[in-house]
């Protein structure tokens, strides 16, 4: 039989790219967040409230891009609150036996954290309603003329609802949310101020303009700034004696393709594409999508976001198009007149 020793011998050491690292730079306290102040400091009032009268907090829904700090929001909140945080994804939970042996645990004023919401089966959400409106859940048990409903009575407790895709959740379930907080891209202010506390927890040695040269190419998302830190480390390590400052930073950004805007490869080849194939568009997601092997969903979720709020692309009923800041961007000179009706559409945006 194996000491102590030598099992913890046999488990794997932490590697940078592991969840524990991740988790580690997840503030755990409103004070500790940086950014979305005007949802933290809502947050704050309704879990002071909630406290005082001793009722849970009322149902919130986090939606916005990936990485911004949904999960976290929902971590703090149960943190602040002083109870428990129980988690799940929306795809995990199958049937309504699953979604019954989730609620049926919870204590009161717990909370219920279901990650990318809108993809509950139906069936299932259907028999979330009871739950977070009357506190409890109906089952059925046998079949036909014996068929028998019970109702089993749940802890008041509080879902906390996060998704990427809000036009896909019903509106019978977001209108039984008490608070639907919208979470926007991060100034580069607030992200250097993100990156700074991220390198402090890493021992990483920040010098000069090292912190707002990550945050400038972070894509306004805390999640991509802390990768790309930790990615930074690596270099500092090996060419800066550990230390990270502006230049070893940009070195390290600059080799992994992510440019002065945020911006990576794939990013570059969907502008270039617009621009050289269709002489800046206006042009069909469709034929995008098939132009750089991409499925369409990818295209709208991962990269469009980003690209319209810095003004890159726009949207019109024609297709896409690109704005005079992507070909200055991508040092292209426009040209003066368009070829046919993409270029008087292209000239018509401008």
């Amino acid at each position: 039989m194996m000491s102590d020793r030598e099992n913890a011998q046999l488990e794997p050491e932490p590697q940078p790219g592991d969840d524990v690292y991740e988790i580690s730079l997840r503030p755990s306290r409103f004070e500790e967040f940086v950014g979305q102040d005007r949802i933290k400091d809502n947050l704050r009032v309704f879990v002071e409230a909630a406290r005082r009268r001793g009722d849970p907090v009322d149902h919130v829904l986090f939606c916005g891009p990936p990485g911004l700090g949904k999960t976290t929001l929902a971590m703090i909140l149960s943190e602040e609150r002083g109870v428990m945080l129980h988690s799940a994804s929306a795809p995990a939970i199958e049937h309504k036996g699953q979604l019954a042996a989730l609620l049926t645990k919870l204590e009161p004023n717990d909370v219920l954290f279901i990650d990318e919401i809108h993809r509950l089966p139906a069936v299932v959400e259907e028999n979330l309603y009871t739950a977070v409106e009357d506190f409890r859940i109906d089952i059925v048990q046998g079949d036909g003329p014996y068929a028998q409903t019970l109702s089993l009575p749940l802890h008041p407790f509080t879902l906390v609802g996060a998704t990427t895709r809000t036009g896909l959740l019903t509106n019978p379930m977001r209108s039984r949310f008490g608070y639907v907080a919208r979470l926007d891209y991060y100034p580069p202010e607030e992200l250097a101020t993100i990156v700074t506390r991220s390198a402090k927890l890493l021992g990483l040695p920040l010098e000069g303009d090292a912190a707002m040269e990550v945050a400038r190419r972070s894509r306004g998302t805390p999640r991509i700034a802390n990768r790309m830190l930790r990615r930074a480390r690596d270099f500092a390590e090996v060419l800066s004696d550990g230390v990270l400052d502006h230049e070893t930073a940009k070195e390290a950004l600059d080799r992994l393709d992510v440019d002065g805007s945020g911006l990576d490869e794939m990013d570059r080849k969907y502008l270039r594409v617009i621009i050289e194939f269709y002489e800046g568009g206006p042009v069909g997601i469709e034929t995008i999508a098939a132009a750089l092997s991409e499925p369409r969903d990818t295209l709208e979720d991962v990269y469009e976001p980003y690209l319209l709020q810095q003004g890159f692309i726009a949207r019109t009923p024609r297709g896409r198009v690109v704005t005079k800041k992507a070909w200055t961007h991508l040092k292209i000179a426009k040209p003066k007149k368009g070829g046919g009706p993409a270029g008087e559409g292209q000239e018509s945006l401008f």
